[in-house]
C-alpha cells in the first residue's frame, strides 16, 4: 500500500499529527461556510431582506432532511479509519464502493423526500406568508442536486479516513469559487435571485463531487475506486449503519430541536429571521474552527482503535480538549468584539444587524463548550460506543431544547429572542457534562496499550 496521500495517525507525534490532519480540515470547513456565507450576503446586498430571511428561513429544514444520510458519512470515516489502522485493505476496498453506492442512493431518496414535505414542513415551521413563495422555490431546485451533496461527503470522508485533508481542501477552494463567480452572475448580473444561489450551490457541489471522485478514481491503494466493483457489500454496508446511523440521529435530532426553534423565531418578523441568519453563519465559522480537532479526534481514535493503541488515544483525546476550548476561546472573543462589523457582512438594514447581535451576545462567548460536546462524542464515537452520544445530545440538547420552547418559552413574561437563544448554551453544558462522563468511563475500560512498532 502506497503512503502518498496518508496519514498513519497510530505512530508518530500527537500534536505533530492532529495539527497535520485538522489544519487542512479547518481551512476546508472555513472555506465551505466562507462561500455558502457569500450565498447569504450576496442575496442580502442584492436581493434584500425579503430573499435574506427567504434562504435563511430554508436552512434548518434543508438540514433536517439530509443529516440522517450525512451522519453516515461519519460511519465511513470511522469504518474505514480502523480497517486503516488494521491494515485490512480488502474491507478497505469494501468499504469504499459500499460508501460510493450508499451515496448515490442516499441523494436520490433525499431529492423525492425534499421535493415531497419541503413545503408542508415550511408551513408548520410557521414561515412568513411572504417569504413562502421564495422559500419554497430554493428549496425545490436545491434539493435536486442533492445527490453530489452526499457523494462528495462520503467520498471526502473516505479520503479522510486515511489522513488526507489536504486534496479535499483544493477541492473546496475550487468549487467554492466556483459558487462564489456563479452568485455573483446569477444574482446580480442575470437576477436570477433566490433562485440564482440555489443553481450556483447545486453547479459548484457537482463539480465537487466530480473531482473526489477522480481523485478516488485515480488511487493507487486500497481507496482506489473501480465502476465495475460498484456493489453494496452487506457486511460493510451493517458496519457503517452501526456507527453512522447513530450519528446521523443525533444530527436529526439537532435539527429537530432547531427547527422547533426556528419556527418559534420565525414568530418575530422577517428583520429578526434574517439577523439570526446572519449570526448563525458566523456561529457556524467558530464552531468549524473547533471542528478541525473534533474530527482529528474521530478519525485519530479509529485508526488507534485498529491498530490497539490505546494509551494513545487516552493521550489524544486530552490534547484535542485543549486545543478545542483553546480556540473556541479566542475565535469567540474576537467575533464577539467585532460582531457588528462581521454582520455589516450580510446586511447594512441597522435592524437586521442589532437583531444577529442579541443572538451573538448569547451564544459567541460560550461556544467553546459546543465543541467540548462535540471533541469528548466523537471520542466515544471512535472508541467504538456509537450509541452513548446519541442518547447525551438527545437528552442533553435536543429533549431540553424542545422543552425549553415548549414551555418556558411560551410563559408570557420569557416570550423573548433571549429565551430561545439562552437555551443553546444551556443544552452545551448539559450535554458537554454528560459526554465527558461517559468518556471517561469507557476509556477507563480500554485494555492495556499494544508494544510499540
Amino acid at each position: 500500500m502506497t503512503t502518498k496521500n496518508q496519514l498513519d495517525m497510530t505512530r508518530g507525534p500527537i500534536l505533530v499529527n492532529l495539527l497535520k490532519f485538522s489544519i487542512p480540515v479547518i481551512c476546508s470547513n472555513f472555506l465551505q461556510l466562507l462561500f455558502n456565507a457569500a450565498d447569504v450576503a450576496v442575496v442580502g446586498q442584492f436581493a434584500g431582506v425579503a430573499s435574506f430571511a427567504a434562504v435563511g428561513s430554508c436552512t434548518q429544514l434543508i438540514n433536517l432532511l439530509i443529516n440522517l444520510f450525512v451522519g453516515l458519512s461519519v460511519g465511513i470515516n470511522v469504518v474505514a479509519a480502523r480497517h486503516f489502522g488494521a491494515k485490512d485493505y480488502d474491507n478497505i476496498q469494501k468499504t469504499v464502493h459500499t460508501s460510493i453506492f450508499l451515496s448515490v442512493i442516499s441523494g436520490a431518496f433525499i431529492t423525492v423526500l425534499g421535493l415531497a414535505l419541503s413545503k408542508w414542513l415550511l408551513i408548520r415551521m410557521n414561515t412568513v406568508e411572504d417569504l413562502m413563495p421564495l422559500a419554497s422555490l430554493y428549496l425545490r431546485i436545491y434539493f435536486s442536486g442533492i445527490v453530489f451533496t452526499m457523494i462528495y461527503n462520503f467520498g471526502s470522508a473516505l479520503l479522510r479516513a486515511k489522513g488526507d485533508t489536504q486534496r479535499p481542501l483544493y477541492i473546496l477552494f475550487s468549487a467554492g469559487l466556483l459558487n462564489l463567480l456563479l452568485n455573483l452572475l446569477f444574482v446580480i448580473v442575470l437576477k436570477l435571485d433566490v433562485a440564482g444561489v440555489a443553481w450556483a450551490t447545486i453547479i459548484s457541489q457537482g463539480y465537487a463531487a466530480i473531482f473526489v471522485m477522480i481523485l478516488l478514481i485515480r488511487e493507487t491503494d486500497a481507496f482506489h475506486f473501480d465502476f465495475r466493483k460498484l456493489a453494496l457489500d452487506h457486511k460493510s454496508l451493517i458496519e457503517i449503519i452501526k456507527v453512522g446511523l447513530p450519528a446521523g440521529l443525533q444530527s436529526v435530532m439537532f435539527s429537530i430541536s432547531n427547527v422547533q426553534i426556528q419556527s418559534s423565531i420565525n414568530l418575530f418578523g422577517k428583520e429578526m429571521i434574517a439577523g439570526n441568519t446572519a449570526a448563525c453563519s458566523l456561529e457556524d465559522f467558530l464552531y468549524q474552527f473547533m471542528n478541525g480537532f473534533t474530527a482529528g479526534t474521530l478519525t485519530f481514535c479509529s485508526q488507534n482503535m485498529g491498530a490497539s493503541k490505546f494509551t494513545r488515544i487516552k493521550k489524544q483525546v486530552w490534547i484535542c480538549l485543549c486545543c478545542t476550548v483553546l480556540t473556541g476561546l479566542i475565535a469567540g472573543s474576537l467575533f464577539y468584539i467585532f460582531g457588528r462589523q462581521l454582520l455589516s457582512i450580510y446586511t447594512k438594514d441597522p435592524l437586521v444587524i442589532q437583531a444577529g447581535l442579541s443572538r451573538m451576545a448569547v451564544t459567541f462567548l460560550p461556544i467553546f463548550i459546543c465543541g467540548i460536546m462535540h471533541c469528548t462524542g466523537n471520542s466515544i464515537r471512535g472508541i467504538g460506543h456509537s450509541l452513548m452520544p446519541v442518547i447525551s445530545i438527545m437528552l442533553g440538547c435536543c429533549v431540553f431544547r424542545v422543552f425549553w420552547i415548549a414551555f418556558i418559552f411560551n410563559i408570557p413574561r420569557f416570550h423573548t429572542p433571549f429565551t430561545i437563544f439562552v437555551s443553546y448554551p444551556l443544552s452545551w453544558i448539559i450535554t458537554a457534562s454528560v459526554n465527558l462522563g461517559f468518556y471517561i468511563y469507557y476509556s477507563r475500560k480500554l485494555n492495556a496499550p499494544a508494544p510499540s512498532k
